[in-house]
């Protein structure tokens, strides 16, 4: 099936297994969101707007370094320094959008391909609740199975129960009719924490997108709640908090250019 804009239906699932287990899984969407077909899809769908309030709205300044700058031109200067030369092909964002005007993304992921159609690089875009924004950018390399695979050391903190000193494991199986981003988390002392989305692919209509919002009503409202509902549990069981460090000097965390 085609990788183009779509709705993503499904769930996320979290398991910390040390030093205390602690495990939740909650359901939720998501919209790929091609950054050419933006302008169209508002056009198209009386549910969706950009950079207007809508039940759903996507606002460019949500993402990237919330300048004026268009997405797409940040994301291909991304490319660029790891040595990936744009060459026009589709870029696509996997995010949450905006429901009633309200949004937080722990983590919005750009796919970028070719012009013929192969996925060259990924973009993890990170935020923290203390309002920090970081990027994880890494060449995707399919497998024999359709699955990206790669790692990165971690260089932005997102919660005050994980050290800094960790390294990130990505297993990834691009947008299709099927979705999957698991995260595996490990320090020095082996596997920490894993985290796994999976999810399906929907048509992208006004109906699918009211069907998921009476399915999950206020839904990044009740992310910003989970994650201070989990700190809240996770603290109760006695695992240690680890103070904020000095935001990353780059934006983006990539391999050097050859």
């Amino acid at each position: 099936m085609t990788g183009a804009s779509g709705l993503y239906v499904g769930q996320v699932m979290h398991h910390r297994r040390r030093p205390r287990v602690h495990r939740l899984r909650y359901r939720m969407f998501s919209l790929l969101l091609d950054l050419d077909e933006i302008d169209a899809l508002a056009a198209r769908l009386r549910l969706f707007s950009r950079a207007r309030f809508n039940l759903f709205a996507f606002h460019d300044g949500d993402h990237g370094d919330g300048s004026a700058t268009p997405l797409r031109s940040q994301v291909e200067a991304h490319l660029v320094t790891t040595g990936i030369v744009p060459d026009g092909g589709a870029i696509r964002l996997l995010t949450m959008p905006r429901l009633c005007g309200h949004v937080f993304n722990p983590l919005s992921v750009y796919f970028c391909h070719g012009l013929g159609g192969d996925l060259r690089a990924i973009v993890y875009e990170v935020n923290n609740t203390f309002g920090q924004r970081h990027s994880y950018l890494l060449p995707a390399i399919v497998d024999g199975g359709g699955i990206v695979r790669h790692s990165t050391p971690k260089a932005f903190h997102v919660s005050p129960f994980m050290a800094l000193e960790m390294t990130y494991d990505f297993r990834v199986l691009p947008p299709a009719d099927r979705l999957v981003i698991a995260i595996t988390g490990r320090d020095a002392a082996g596997v920490l924490i894993t985290a796994a989305l999976t999810a399906e692919r929907r048509p992208l209509t006004d109906a699918s997108l009211l069907g998921a919002a009476l399915a999950q009503p206020l839904m990044t409202l009740k992310v910003v709640a989970g994650i201070g509902w989990e700190a809240l549990l996770l603290w109760l069981k006695g695992v240690p908090v680890h103070p904020l460090p000095p935001a990353p000097t780059h934006p983006l965390t990539a391999p050097a250019r050859p």
